[in-house]
């Protein structure tokens, strides 16, 4: 039986965002709201629940913009803060559902939610003030009901970062390199969202051009360009993409079946 989800990306910026404080560069002050770019994440609707990758600061704004109001789990990719500090607006969503809401990820980053957000780990109060989270450890594919969920392990410089797939549609943001053991789990893919940070290599990130090798490379049908610094603006990156590439924007929807 074929199965309807979707994807929203709610945030397609790097850690400064765009438009970046203080700055005057043409990005910034330019009048394309595709250039208006929130802290990365994204929101996935499927037949056995809806789930966001990552909970960075601007999670309250992208959910208001987006009208989103029903959180079943997280998929975490990596604990940086512009993918994890705004854990705390989940509790929202907890009210919402009068329930938990599961944290999915590698050890390394629930390990370090327990540590600095503990409290948001605790049974709930009568009042659902606190957000009320379980942690649940992922090594390898999982299922949500009938949807199956695929971790793609990524090198985030030292950092041990998790990418996400399901069906053939996958999410890969705050990467440098792909092990080799990862690259038969993203064969087939329809539609790619792919880490591309700004023109110039970074230790920790995938520059344009590597972002292009890896997209020729992985092959999917199309592939989107995201987790983009204000040094990228979207006219002129989209002048830079070939066929089947092009460049990602805050509230882009994908509809996929799977």
């Amino acid at each position: 039986m074929i199965r309807q989800g979707r994807w929203r990306i709610l945030g397609c910026g790097s850690s400064s965002g765009t438009p970046a404080l203080g700055c005057r560069c043409d990005t910034c002050l330019s009048p394309d709201p595709r250039n208006v770019r929130t802290r990365c994440s994204a929101y996935i609707e499927t037949a056995d629940g809806n789930l966001l990758i990552d909970t960075g600061p601007d999670l309250r704004q992208q959910a208001l913009r987006e009208g989103i109001s029903l959180v079943d789990g997280v998929l975490y990719t990596h604990p940086h803060a512009d993918h994890l500090n705004g854990i705390d607006d989940l509790r929202a969503f907890c009210y919402v559902r009068k329930g938990p809401v599961t944290l999915y990820g590698n050890a390394f980053t629930l390990d370090n939610i327990k540590s600095r957000f503990d409290y948001a780990l605790l049974p709930p109060s009568t009042h659902w003030d606190k957000p009320v989270l379980v942690p649940e450890e992922i090594d390898g594919k999982f299922k949500l009901g009938r949807t199956e969920i695929v971790p793609i392990p990524l090198q985030h410089g030292r950092w041990p970062c998790l990418g996400w797939r399901i069906g053939n549609v996958a999410w890969l943001t705050d990467l440098s390199e792909i092990p080799g053991s990862s690259l038969c789990l993203l064969e087939g893919l329809e539609v790619l969202f792919l880490d591309c940070l700004r023109h110039a290599p970074y230790p920790s990130h995938l520059h344009v051009e590597k972002s292009l090798e890896l997209a020729a490379r992985l092959g999917a049908q199309r592939t989107i360009l995201i987790h983009m610094t204000h040094e990228l603006s979207f006219e002129a990156l989209s002048r830079l993409c070939p066929p089947g590439v092009e460049v990602g924007y805050d509230g882009l929807i994908v509809d996929f079946s799977y």
